[in-house]
């Protein structure tokens, strides 16, 4: 994130802390005004009325966020559900969408089930789904096209105006189903999890009949459009991870420096030094990972799975042990309902999960060493 932007994105950070910080301490930040702010359509195309910026500039909101452990279902928008618009196909129907979304009057929330992870050969499958099926089933029909399937723990499934559905079709093609969350066949349910501060569900379709305008196939110049999707959601995933460890970093470092024992700060003491100064090893090299994976074109390609699975692995074991550590070095209050430090541990534990752990996504990076060359390089 740094060079000839370095300024405007430490503005755009500053900004996106100053918003997120005025939520308060329930952390809901109500969609008009991430809107007004202009978030939606930061990565939107001109053409659409949106600002035409990258993958960077979007990654630093989701990091923000993460910091805020925000209630807000930006995340899914900006990382798989405008991505999924973007790589999709052009026509009339998509383009409403994404002008809609720019005027803050469409959330559109691409299924993609959190615990997805990808299948056995997902490295040399750039041809097909990248190792990534969808589970849903498209067929086409004499009324148009039918959808069925489920996917679980979408996140923000029940915050959607607009369903963005992955689904295969009998000849192995992918497609994309775009589909109201009303349409007669579609159920949504409510998903409990560990962190509150986040809401996840299940989508299931079942034979949901839409019209030819509303399937759309990838760009053909985009190498693997599932595994591009679950890139993304994984990496947005990585960048909250990123927020959570800054965050309560800043914290702890703030803690030990004003706490006091024996008479004196307890960040005097070696040990809490040396804690510290992990916690800070930790952040550093998950945030050069990040970065580079950011950096990067999502188009499905080995060089941005492997990219993505570094950052993804990286940040999501950091986030949680970061905010382990703040919960000791904080003591007693550490671990109270009132210090707040329970929303980052829960928000890390979750973030390790969703879109494969650290595990899953360290074998995915593993591939590249088992005899066989990958595709796209």
């Amino acid at each position: 994130m740094s060079g000839e932007f370095t300024e405007f994105h430490d503005e755009l950070r500053t900004v996106a802390r100053e918003l997120l910080g005025k939520s308060g301490a329930a952390g809901r930040i109500d969609w008009p005004v991430l809107v007004r702010a202009g978030w939606p359509g930061l990565e939107v195309a001109e053409e659409h009325g949106g600002a035409g910026a990258g993958l960077v500039e979007v990654g630093i909101l989701l990091e923000e966020v993460g910091r805020a452990v925000a209630r807000t279902a930006y995340p899914s928008v900006a990382s798989v559900g405008i991505g999924a618009l973007a790589l999709l196909e052009p026509n009339a129907h998509r383009d409403a969408v994404l002008r809609e979304t720019v005027a803050g009057t469409a959330i559109p929330i691409a299924v993609l089930g959190g615990n997805m992870v990808p299948a056995a050969g997902g490295e040399t499958a750039c041809a097909g789904t990248g190792g990534i099926v969808p589970t849903f089933r498209i067929v086409q029909t004499i009324e148009g096209f039918e959808v069925s399937g489920s996917a679980d723990f979408v996140p923000d499934a029940a915050a959607a105006t607009t369903l963005l559905i992955p689904a295969r079709a009998p000849d192995g093609a992918v497609w994309v189903a775009v589909v109201a969350p009303g349409a007669p066949g579609v159920r949504i349910e409510e998903r409990p999890v560990v962190d509150e501060t986040r809401s996840l569900g299940r989508v299931a379709a079942q034979g949901v009949v839409l019209a030819p305008e509303a399937v759309r196939p990838f760009r053909a110049d985009i190498v693997c459009g599932p595994r591009a999707l679950y890139d993304r959601a994984a990496l947005a995933v990585a960048c909250d991870s990123l927020g959570v460890g800054a965050a309560m970093l800043d914290a702890t470092v703030e803690y030990v420096r004003v706490r006091e024992q024996f008479g004196r700060p307890i960040g005097s003491f070696q040990a809490v030094k040396h804690a510290c100064a992990d916690m800070l090893v930790d952040l550093t090299v998950a945030r050069r990972l990040v970065s580079d994976a950011l950096a990067v074109p999502m188009d499905g390609t080995a060089h941005a799975r492997r990219a993505v699975s570094a950052a993804k692995a990286c940040a999501g074991e950091a986030g949680v042990r970061i905010a382990g550590k703040a919960v000791q070095l904080h003591g007693g209050i550490g671990y109270t309902w009132e210090s707040g430090i329970h929303r980052y541990l829960k928000r890390a534990t979750l973030d390790r999960a969703l879109f494969g752990t650290p595990a899953d996504h360290r074998r995915e990076f593993a591939d590249r060493y088992r005899g066989e060359r990958p595709v796209g390089e």
